[in-house]
């Protein structure tokens, strides 16, 4: 018997009745089936790519550098999935809140936009307990990373400008605690500590380069100071010319306190020209600093805005200096200008707010400094155009269910793979 081996095709008997011509198309067949195959595991695997980076290129495509305040003082807001809907159609970067909403959080999952989270005056006290401390890091930040991405918070607000002395003496221990946990967490690289101020702090404030604190908070801001150059952690400052204008509406100019075209003020001192009051308040508080040996410190500001209605006596407070502020604050920063003591260093700024808050306290501005109305529709025109998705279609955030449409679409892939 010959030992040359025999090849036979699948249906072909050395008793006929099966062509070599159909083995051959039979083949062609699967050939065909295979090839087919692969282009959709090719689609497949495209579309999965594409779902994986859509949403991270979506939220960072030419995204404003400029950031939001969201407060919540109001009872006729939209829900947060609305609210991640309408910050994503403006291209937001970056929120503030004043606590550490788990609603606000969830919904801005997978999201680009960087967080600022708040502790509130009224839990200042607890946080000065490290066991508390590290209990509130494990429940408000610890179960949201990386998916949010919390990058800062703020313990206490405007604390140094009131006249709680206890408050005043427990907020340096508090941020010391908060910022033990991170540490101990191994999460202080992704989230720093800071506290934001009023400018009230300051004693002086003109010429820039005099700039000083009060002597009476001064021996608090000596030792944050040096919390802030250990931690790295930025100075942050609220800061509105509106008060400024409102309260001397007839020796301060209006086109100075609003951007517009003016001859501006120069520091005697430095010779530095000043057009706007914002930048001179910011570079007021830099050489503040400055003063007391920090040179270093970043300045940033976690509150500016305009009201854009007002009680009679809150003089400016109208829809159209609140756009002419805002737009031209935004211009600014679009043009990454740095103040003239900082040229270098892009201002970096949160806007107050992004919506009218109907239970704020206070005079009529406090309810008032809103880009939006709880409605989404924008209080005056400035250039954004951001849309608050309807209720039905935000039943689901889409960029929150990202990791399950991956894993539905990779099983599918598999599955057809074994077909």
């Amino acid at each position: 018997m010959s030992s040359k081996p025999q090849y036979y095709l699948k249906g072909v008997t050395r008793g006929g009745g099966y062509s070599v011509n159909d083995s051959v198309r039979e083949l062609l067949e699967l050939q065909r089936m295979a090839m087919e195959k692969n282009r959709v595991f090719s689609l497949l695997t495209v579309l999965v790519l594409w779902f994986m980076i859509s949403g991270k290129f979506l939220q960072t495509a030419e995204s404003l550098t400029v950031g939001i305040n969201y407060g919540q003082i109001a009872n006729n807001l939209p829900s947060p999935t609305r609210v991640a809907g309408l910050v994503s159609s403006l291209n937001i970067s970056k929120v503030k809140l004043y606590d550490a909403d788990p609603n606000v959080l969830r919904a801005f999952l997978n999201s680009q936009v960087e967080f600022i989270i708040g502790i509130g005056n009224e839990n200042v006290a607890n946080m000065t307990d490290y066991s508390k401390a590290l209990s509130w890091v494990q429940n408000h930040i610890q179960p949201y990373l990386p998916r949010t991405r919390i990058t800062c918070v703020t313990v206490g607000n405007e604390v140094y400008s009131g006249n709680d002395t206890t408050l005043k003496s427990n907020l340096l221990p508090a941020m010391q605690s908060i910022y033990a946990a991170l540490v101990a967490l191994g999460l202080d690289k992704q989230v720093n500590v800071t506290t934001a101020h009023s400018v009230a702090i300051l004693g002086n404030s003109y010429p820039p380069s005099a700039g000083s604190f009060r002597p009476d908070v001064a021996e608090f801001i000596q030792p944050l100071l040096n919390f802030h150059a250990m931690a790295n952690s930025p100075f942050l400052i609220n800061v509105y010319p509106f008060f400024a204008y409102k309260d001397n509406p007839d020796s301060i100019s209006l086109d100075y306190v609003l951007f517009r075209p003016n001859s501006g003020i120069t520091d005697p001192n430095t010779n530095l020209n000043y057009d706007n009051m914002l930048y001179a308040q910011v570079d007021s508080v830099y050489s503040a600093i400055s003063a007391m040996g920090h040179p270093n410190i970043d300045v940033r500001i976690s509150e500016t805005g305009w009201p854009s209605r007002g009680d009679p006596d809150e003089v400016g407070a109208t829809p159209e200096n609140a756009a002419i502020y805002n737009g031209n604050l935004l211009q600014r920063i679009a043009m990454q200008q740095g103040t003239p003591l900082k040229p270098s260093v892009p201002i970096e700024v949160y806007v107050f707010a992004l919506f009218n808050e109907n239970l704020k306290p206070g005079p009529t501005s406090e309810r008032n400094y809103g880009l939006y109305y709880p409605d989404g529709n924008p209080v005056y025109n400035i250039g954004l155009n951001g849309r608050l998705p309807s209720m039905s279609s935000s039943a689901s955030n889409p960029l929150t269910l990202l990791p399950e449409l991956v894993l539905f679409m990779l099983v599918t892939v598999t599955l057809f793979w074994q077909l």
